[in-house]
């Protein structure tokens, strides 16, 4: 198990965001964390990368608590994708392997470069790399972002709503991307999503948070018409097309 979580609450004041969380993800599987908006997703994600710390509970990282860990040590095991983020005047490439940084010690090794190479290439990006950041599109700024992350190497990575600002197509290869990279380098995802009908496609798990609490948790089999409906206040259906798990709202 590379990522434990257990008992998470945390407050702003007096108002409890999250109440009593706890779930498990195993290298190589990609876990969506779904819910209304308000319902803790991405308070959720932050407590989890320590930007915000609980006030109850633990979160493990292996054997090793994520409470005693410094930034590096964090680094080094876990990448965080952020819902926003700015761009400046430097180049894809240069974005990208800043990615590398919890690694570097001196200055970028040969190594290095051709990771960072390769990643672009997988992302797509390869005919943007010495184009600025400014200049970029939000969709294709967002791939930037994601492509860094994965030049990182971690053990987990976090993604807050990493397809928003993406079209069908760019969303399709960018998921497929963390797909292949969960599988191929064993790494375990975790991801706020928005879209049922994407995370359904490419997620092994599922965390449905209603009311500052986990509604349903587990595979494919917690995504009914009824937890849907239940947890979102809409009333949908999901049904099977080309044998692939699809939610239509009703």
């Amino acid at each position: 198990m590379i990522l434990s979580v257990n008992g998470i609450e945390f407050r702003y004041g007096c108002r409890t965001i999250l109440e009593n969380i706890g779930f498990t993800v195993q290298r190589g599987e990609f876990l969506s964390i779904l819910g209304n908006n308000g319902a803790g997703k991405s308070t959720l994600l932050k407590t989890l990368n320590k930007i915000l710390s609980p006030q109850q509970g633990n979160i493990f990282i292996g054997q090793q608590e994520l409470s005693k860990l410094s930034r590096l040590a964090i680094a080094l095991k876990m990448a965080y994708v952020a819902q926003n983020y700015g761009s400046n005047r430097q180049t894809v490439f240069d974005a990208v392997l800043l990615g590398r940084k919890p690694h570097i010690k001196w200055e970028a090794t040969a190594a290095d470069l051709s990771l960072v190479q390769g990643i672009l290439v997988k992302t797509g990006l390869a005919e943007f790399a010495l184009r600025y950041l400014d200049e970029l599109s939000g969709g294709e700024l967002q791939k930037v972002v994601i492509a860094r992350a994965l030049a990182q190497e971690p053990e987990v990575l976090l993604l807050d709503e990493p397809t928003s600002n993406l079209d069908l197509r760019n969303q399709m290869e960018v998921l497929k991307t963390i797909r292949t990279a969960a599988q191929e380098k064993n790494i375990a995802v975790v991801a706020v999503m928005h879209d049922l009908n994407l995370a359904l496609r490419f997620s092994d798990k599922f965390l449905l948070l209603q009311d500052t609490k986990v509604f349903a948790a587990g595979g494919p089999e917690v995504m009914t018409a009824e937890n849907i409906t239940q947890a979102y206040g809409v009333p949908v259906s999901v049904d099977r097309v080309q044998n692939q798990m699809v939610v239509i709202p009703r």
